[in-house]
């Protein structure tokens, strides 16, 4: 989920086997306008037990994946690239923003 505090984006899930979910801990970690040094968002600081879901997440997706054909993957790996592709502005300007770089 997505809440903007003025203009502070802040992300209280984490991506995990596919779906948001609550992190474990309830820690957080500011991120910073590298130009500005002001916080531009805030994300959950992910702890050893959500890595440890992560990974076996990606271990139980591995089992599917790794027989999934070749072709079917490049497809996947198609519609990924088209959806970011179809965000691009919006993610250059929060990297831009996060490391001080012009677009």
């Amino acid at each position: 989920m997505t809440v903007t505090e003025s203009s502070i984006q802040v992300r209280d899930r984490l991506y995990i086997g596919g779906e948001w979910v609550e992190p474990s801990g309830s820690g957080t970690i500011e991120v910073i306008n590298s130009t500005t040094e002001e916080v531009m968002g805030r994300i959950p600081e992910g702890s050893a037990e959500d890595v440890d879901r992560a990974v076996a997440a990606a271990r139980a997706a591995f089992e599917t994946w790794s027989q999934t054909p070749v072709a079917e993957r490049a497809q996947w790996c198609g519609r990924i690239s088209q959806a970011l592709a179809g965000r691009m502005e919006q993610i250059a300007a929060l990297i831009a923003q996060e490391v001080g770089m012009p677009i």
